[in-house]
């Protein structure tokens, strides 16, 4: 590809952008009010059908009754692998994306993205499609005063054309997106759980120093937005800073809620949920207005297959995915029973196999309902 051709290539980027935009408004699901909700469950790759299989045995339990009247419909969707997605060349294969836009939300297990090559990341192209443009993600320690909600810009940043960077000679070249729309709803998202829950601090976590244009007009929106919201005090913290802020006791226990752009809410994430005690303890929430999924934070673990090793997968991290879900869905009780039960369980699972296998630690789960 030479310059001519590349520029070509960004006018088709830049265009179909401001089409994304234009887009960008929806009709929010009012979940109090619908009667009949329908989960999807993708098992994904490596351990995902296993700790799916369990986070599913769970949720008919909970919403048994639910189930026989008609109000709540689980659908298991099948082919989103990477065996099947290699085949078709297609991130999302078109008949899986058709079920699942037929669900209200979505309990989805990890899924393997190739290194190199075209094939996008299931996720990113899931969080596209749906419009799921707020990861929310909790993290709380309380032995040690921690008590921290995530606000992940979802759908822009590095990740929405970061499979459709351009080569040229000797040269390389990504793009960051970040728009006016976008950045509004995940900072009022923010902002308005934060007044939704009583909480007083909101971080803004950027690296505007360096990207002024981008991380510049997310901080920008972020400021203009806050003073709707004058009971909040709001700081901005560049992302590697605050990396370190999140080690640092004393400090990090005045920390509530946290707003960012998509790649640095990746990373630091992952960072909070190794102090929680490891990525497999964490759930996440990715949500818009018409759709919702729901998923464990780690990766698809295919070391631990090739071992032999997957039936000690650890599913804590979807089952708590499973509670968000159970929450945004208004069946709050339910959440309560099962986080309840998962901090009661008897029982751990440990990846080295000394320990519950994912079956019977459901099994003890399953018990205390």
């Amino acid at each position: 590809m030479d310059i001519r051709e590349a520029l070509e290539a960004f006018r088709v980027l830049l265009t179909e952008q401001q089409e994304r935009v234009a887009n960008m408004n929806t009709e929010k699901t009012d979940f109090s009010t619908k009667e009949c909700v329908t989960i999807g469950v993708v098992d994904g790759d490596g351990i995902g059908p296993i700790i799916t299989k369990q986070a599913t045995r769970v949720l008919k339990k909970l919403l048994a009754d639910e189930i026989v009247r008609g109000s709540v419909i689980i659908k298991e969707i099948e082919g989103l692998t990477i065996e099947n997605r290699m085949a078709q060349g297609k991130a999302i294969p078109d008949d899986v994306l058709a079920e699942i836009k037929s669900c209200d939300v979505v309990l989805k297990g990890p899924t393997t993205t190739p290194h190199g090559g075209t094939l996008e990341s299931a996720n990113v192209t899931m969080r596209r499609e749906l419009d799921l443009y707020a990861n929310v993600r909790p993290v709380c320690i309380p032995e040690q005063g921690i008590d921290w909600m995530f606000f992940r810009e979802n759908t822009e940043g590095e990740y929405v054309l970061g499979s459709r960077g351009l080569e040229l000679p000797g040269m390389a070249v990504d793009f960051k997106v970040t728009t006016d729309k976008g950045t509004r709803r995940i900072v009022r998202a923010a902002f308005e759980y934060a007044r939704n829950n009583g909480k007083t601090h909101m971080s803004v976590v950027t690296k505007a120093n360096i990207m002024k244009k981008t991380d510049g007009k997310f901080t920008a929106i972020a400021h203009e937005i806050a003073a709707e919201y004058p009971e909040i005090t709001v700081e901005d913290y560049y992302i590697d800073i605050m990396t370190a802020n999140l080690l640092k006791e004393g400090l990090r226990e005045k920390f509530q809620v946290f707003v960012m752009p998509n790649l640095y809410g990746d990373i630091i994430t992952d960072e909070a949920a190794q102090l929680q005690g490891g990525v497999g303890t964490a759930g996440s929430a990715n949500l818009g207005d018409r759709y919702a999924m729901f998923e464990a934070i780690h990766g698809s673990a295919p070391r631990m297959i090739e071992r032999g090793m997957g039936q000690y997968a650890n599913p804590d991290s979807i089952l708590k995915a499973a509670a968000l879900l159970l929450r945004h869905i208004c069946r709050s009780e339910a959440a309560e029973k099962l986080e309840n039960a998962i901090a009661n369980c008897p029982l751990t699972v440990k990846s080295d196999g000394s320990a519950a296998t994912c079956e019977e630690y459901a099994d003890a789960l399953i018990a205390t309902l």
